[in-house]
């Protein structure tokens, strides 16, 4: 059976198409785009008048918690989140209980994914055996396997000489690897942004430095090696500057912010509620604004999450003891739509571009998706950026509610999500 997509706003980056006008599916695939295509009989047909019509959303940076720490979500409950956010494809990461180190842990998580995850579930490598930095996984053989990239997410590697060798070898084998900057000497049990959070709560704070140090680093790395780097998570108008003289360089470097980065900063933190409490911190306002910035002129990349489900256990203790994170999968377009389009910082096709293209281009996996031509894979989200509605996490599929967005009213909402052709979340 066919189906038919009608009269929306095709909103395409790949090939810069913005323009009303019907998608025709077939099967798994994208067969034709026109107008006023007539529906053949028995097809299915879905109406997207006054939505955006953008290719399947691509989140770089997502944790499942499985295996091991399925209490806080698993790759069915997280994958459900994600296409109720319009994401049609996550890179899952690799900090689990295994570790994803070796290809027995891999190939749980791809079997598991393709039994019930209804989009596309990626994972991601660990860089180093059990992520105690020591010793590098086999990396070829991960990579041959399916691992989408390599991090060491949660941590950086600090031992350069050993990092410096997975660079290498990630080049050899054309990979990316997906950094997460922070220098561990300097953390020094820091738990929120060292300014005004920190000194309000006499907390430990966190400084820029923690992320900048280890940001130049990783690039510099990667421009001697002709590494492909990928900077997960940045906050800091320092990690901004360093993307942008390495793209002056010509190092091979992309970078992501995620939604809370550009949305909040460390003063919005006016009690103590540990859904503020993630790494990297809120930062300041000329961190967020810098990040912005760096957005709108295409210096950062990606639009990415830093999916952390957590339990309520765990979230309702005090900022020194909760840990790191907050969900983002089911609030990411809404927030990136209010914050950035709707205030005229970006464009309808930024976004598409930020959240559905670029980030299929860090991965490699433009030939099948990020894009809506005909041969393509059918992954599509209709958003309606007129919806106005206020969050609710006991709404949310995914098992964790720790969302610091609960009761905001956003603007623009996920409708539909189609993955491989088939309706996954309708509104």
């Amino acid at each position: 059976m066919k189906t038919y997509i009608k009269n929306g706003r095709v909103i395409n980056p790949a090939t810069g198409l913005d323009a009303v006008l019907d998608i025709e599916l077939e099967g798994e695939r994208i067969l034709q785009l026109g107008s006023e295509l007539v529906p053949e009989a028995e097809s299915q047909v879905i109406s997207a008048a006054g939505c955006f019509v953008m290719p399947g959303f691509i989140d770089l940076h997502v944790h499942l918690r499985d295996p091991g720490f399925s209490y806080k979500e698993d790759i069915e409950t997280g994958a459900k989140a994600a296409a109720r956010g319009g994401v049609t494809t996550v890179c899952a990461m690799p900090n689990t209980r295994p570790v994803v180190d070796n290809l027995e842990t891999l190939d749980y998580v791809q079997k598991k994914a393709e039994k019930s995850a209804p989009i596309h579930v990626e994972q991601v490598s660990a860089i180093t055996v059990g992520q105690d930095g020591k010793e590098l996984v086999d990396m070829k053989a991960m990579a041959g396997k399916g691992a989408i990239g390599f991090s060491e997410d949660g941590k950086s590697v600090m031992d350069v000489v050993l990092y410096a060798e997975a660079m290498k070898k990630a080049a050899e084998l054309n990979s990316v690897i997906m950094a997460h900057c922070e220098d561990k000497a300097l953390v020094q049990g820091g738990v929120l942004n060292e300014g005004t959070a920190s000194k309000r709560f006499g907390v430990p704070g966190i400084t820029n430095a923690v992320e900048d140090i280890i940001a130049a680093r990783d690039i510099f790395l990667a421009g001697e090696y002709g590494t492909r780097l990928h900077l997960c998570h940045c906050s800091t108008a320092g990690s901004v500057e360093l993307v942008r003289l390495a793209k002056k360089m010509g190092i091979s470097v992309t970078a992501e912010v995620c939604p809370h980065h550009f949305t909040l900063t460390d003063a919005d933190i006016d009690q103590e509620d540990s859904n503020y409490k993630m790494n990297p911190p809120l930062r300041t306002e000329a961190d967020v604004q810098a990040l912005i910035q760096g957005l709108r002129d295409g210096t950062m990349d990606v639009i990415s999450t830093d999916h952390a489900p957590h339990s309520l256990e765990e979230k309702q203790k005090d900022f020194l003891h909760a840990p790191f994170g907050i969900v983002g999968l089911e609030t990411s377009a809404s927030l990136t739509y209010t914050a950035l389009v709707e205030t005229g910082i970006l464009s309808p096709m930024q976004m598409a571009e930020k959240m559905s293209w670029n980030p299929a281009g860090v991965i490699g996996i433009r030939k099948e998706r990020g894009s809506i031509e005909p041969g393509k894979l059918a992954d599509i989200v209709l958003f309606n950026p007129k919806l106005e509605y206020e969050v609710n996490v006991n709404e949310f599929a995914s098992k964790g509610k720790n969302s610091p967005y609960n009761g905001k009213v956003l603007k623009g909402r996920v409708v539909t999500t189609i993955c491989r052709g088939k309706m996954v979340f309708s509104l």
